[in-house]
């Protein structure tokens, strides 16, 4: 008995005591050492849009909400906002210990590259902002990666700004190579728009300069609606389009809300190695908690110290056991070959190829390291917002959408909005405001 509840307390003592695996990327895939990664995870934003706030700096937060993440049996979460000169070792440290890991956007609703004018944007006190909060999350085993946007081209009409896109990704990856960091995968969050989104995909993963393509691609993607099929939904079309693509590719946003509560018989599919895990890493289901555009697992109290599970939740848990994590390596792709970059063409792809130059002020932070986290001391004119200096800025101004509030319009690509810099989901939310 006594060398039983020896064994036992030494179990729980060193298997607490065991670092998680960091995130590594081999050919279009994620690995968790040897062991092929999926992303089985969720977005986490409690508040959206009404409430801005940094989730991972509120440890009331982390104790509220990490038990159901436990219970839904994810390994992931995205996170559109969080404040860089905030403590966050807490939150991480359970969230590490829980198995989960973070992917995280850079920017902020204030701080964030302007898809109307992102050559203003991307400038000094920009750059200072994405290398701090590298550095500040650099330290932490599971975070799995950044984004370096979301859905900044979200229309025929601004596809010249990815090519800002794809300077601060090369700068992001330049700094990380610089400062000596591991491999911290940089990618992006696409909104899925039909006459653009492959151009975006190939524009990323492109070109002679491997320090400038991605490591990574996502898109959110809400068009597998209830009972709706592999094919009907047009997933099979999308593994067609991306089988030769060859940096990992996931769902940064999915889980179409009608109707409701939600069926998520996608999973079954996402996580299928006969049908897209050749191709596909896995997604986030969009979101976590109850907000006005009515996609929540959970409903939060109105003093927000508690949480109350709706519908979604139950059903999410369900498919998530039932399905597993596939055995094997998936039929990931081991060597595949950077894209073609797509043609440039007035009025339907205007990213250059030629990228421009960090700004000069700017690299004294690649050289000598970022220093201070400002938070959001550091706000920029223009940055997320039409001359707001509190990112109150539309729609059609913003650079990285966030999680906020997805209207129903548009369910084909939910969020194109939203926290003017961060959270995203498709073009949904195209007409909402973007806090």
């Amino acid at each position: 008995m006594r060398a039983y509840a020896f064994a036992a307390i030494a179990t729980a003592f060193f298997g607490s005591a065991m670092a998680i695996e960091k995130i590594t990327v081999k050919g279009n895939a994620f690995f968790a050492g040897d062991k092929r990664f999926y992303i089985r995870g969720v977005d986490y934003q409690p508040g959206g849009a009404s409430k801005v706030s940094d989730p991972l700096a509120d440890t009331d937060n982390c104790k509220r909400d990490i038990p159901y993440f436990k219970e839904l049996g994810i390994n992931t979460v995205r996170i559109y906002t969080v404040d860089n000169s905030a403590d966050h070792k807490e939150c991480m440290k359970e969230l590490e210990d829980a198995g989960i890991y973070l992917v995280l956007d850079v920017n902020t609703p204030t701080i964030s590259i302007n898809r109307n004018d992102p050559k203003a944007t991307y400038n000094e006190k920009y750059l200072q902002h994405v290398f701090a909060t590298i550095d500040v999350f650099s330290k932490y085993d599971n975070t799995l990666g950044f984004f370096s946007a979301n859905e900044v081209v979200n229309a025929a009409s601004n596809t010249a700004s990815a090519t800002y896109v794809k300077a601060v990704t090369r700068d992001m990856r330049n700094y990380i190579k610089k400062r000596g960091y591991r491999q911290l995968p940089v990618g992006y969050s696409a909104a899925d728009v039909a006459e653009n989104r492959e151009e975006m995909a190939a524009y990323l993963n492109c070109g002679d300069d491997d320090i400038a393509r991605s490591d990574f691609f996502a898109f959110n993607d809400y068009s597998w609606c209830g009972s709706s099929s592999y094919t009907k939904s047009g997933w099979d079309k999308k593994v067609e389009t991306y089988k030769d693509y060859s940096i990992p590719l996931f769902l940064s946003e999915f889980g179409c809300n009608e109707p409701s509560p939600r069926k998520f018989e996608e999973i079954g599919a996402l996580y299928d190695s006969s049908k897209m895990t050749p191709v596909f890493s896995g997604g986030l289901v969009y979101e976590y908690s109850q907000e006005p555009n009515n996609y929540g697992l959970v409903e939060l109290s109105d003093d927000r110290k508690s949480a109350k599970k709706r519908d979604d939740f139950d059903v999410l848990k369900k498919q998530y056991k039932s399905v597993g994590t596939p055995d094997g390596d998936g039929g990931y792709k081991k060597d595949g070959k950077p894209s073609t970059c797509p043609k440039k063409e007035k009025g339907t792809w205007e990213a250059d190829d030629t990228l421009p130059e960090m700004p000069t002020a700017a690299k004294k932070y690649l050289e000598n390291g970022a220093g201070k986290p400002l938070g959001d001391q550091n706000l920029m004119t223009g940055g997320s917002g039409s001359g707001s200096s509190s990112g109150g800025s539309s729609s059609s101004s913003s650079g990285n959408s966030t999680s906020g509030e997805k209207g129903a319009a548009a369910m084909s690509s939910v969020s194109s909005v939203l926290l003017s810099c961060i959270v995203g989901a498709s073009t949904i939310a195209a007409g909402m405001m973007a806090l």
